[in-house]
């Protein structure tokens, strides 16, 4: 299976194509993405299968684990492929205790890039999102110096292209007026879209919008509708959870996580799932 062939084919971010179906690296890191995996060896078969797959897509950051799965990363996948892509996060670091403090100032934001860089074996960074609300939602306020700070450093050719994670209209919209935007990474899933007006604006100004927890996340999604219309399409609810965002939207591009390679195959044989319209009439009303 190449990319193009991958549920959803590509899409283009900036001068880069990338697989609709991505991969989310987080889950590669130990329990509460602090720390070591429980089996290397595993989350290292995971990154291989799924670039076997056709997946040129990965998201990770550097501050899961931390440093833990960009290692992994450049163990299982480097020289990397010309046509794979990394798109990474800077904007929280991890404490002792595995809390996830805000990191933002420019100084600290220059020192995550170079880290991202030094752990991935890479001189430049295909893409960086800032991270910049709280765990699950945005948090209101300017975010001019963080965004200017990055826009310095891709300036100086460090990274290719930005992005933005958990962020309102308006702050996309300020970080647009300093350096261009490519995707942004938000909390969104079938149950959970209040991003419903962001992901329609961002699809009208060609950036990709990438839903973290696709699946919920933590707490795995749970509807009746859901359970109802898998069940009456022989389908498992994830299936259907996954095949229904990419047909939400052409620029919705997904980052499922999972440690299990036979979990891997199952998200993208299932994110192919046809849905037919009476199935997508009832999905819709879930978020309504």
């Amino acid at each position: 299976m190449t990319g193009d062939k991958l549920p959803g084919g590509t899409y283009r971010v900036g001068d880069l194509t990338l697989t609709r179906m991505g991969y989310g690296a987080m889950q590669l890191a130990g329990p509460g993405v602090f720390g070591p995996p429980r089996d290397r060896d595993a989350a290292v078969a995971v990154l291989r299968t799924a670039v076997e797959l056709g997946v040129r897509h990965i998201d990770t950051a550097d501050f899961y684990g931390p440093h833990v799965t960009n290692e992994i990363i450049r163990e299982a996948l480097a020289p990397y492929p010309d046509d794979l892509h990394i798109v990474t996060k800077v904007g929280n670091r991890r404490d002792e205790r595995g809390g996830w403090p805000p990191a933002r100032t420019p100084a600290e934001l220059t020192e995550q890039v170079h880290d991202n860089l030094g752990r991935l074996g890479v001189a430049a960074l295909d893409v960086v999102n800032l991270r910049v609300g709280g765990f699950d939602t945005p948090e209101p306020g300017s975010i001019a110096e963080p965004f200017g700070a990055l826009a310095d450093l891709r300036e100086q050719g460090l990274i290719r292209h930005l992005g933005l994670s958990t962020v309102t209209a308006d702050q996309l919209a300020e970080a647009r007026s300093i350096a261009p935007v490519v995707c942004v990474q938000n909390l969104y899933n079938l149950a959970n879209r209040a991003d419903d007006e962001l992901v329609d604006g961002t699809a009208r100004q060609g950036i990709a919008f990438v839903p973290y927890f696709p699946l919920g996340g933590f707490s795995p999604l749970q509807s009746d509708i859901l359970d109802r219309v898998a069940k009456r399409l022989e389908a498992t609810p994830m299936a259907v959870a996954l095949a229904w965002l990419l047909h939400r939207s052409p620029n919705i591009l997904l980052i499922p996580g999972t440690s299990s390679v036979a979990h891997l195959r199952e998200n993208i044989a299932g994110a192919a799932l046809d849905l037919p319209a009476d199935a997508l009439a009832e999905l819709d009303a879930i978020g309504g």
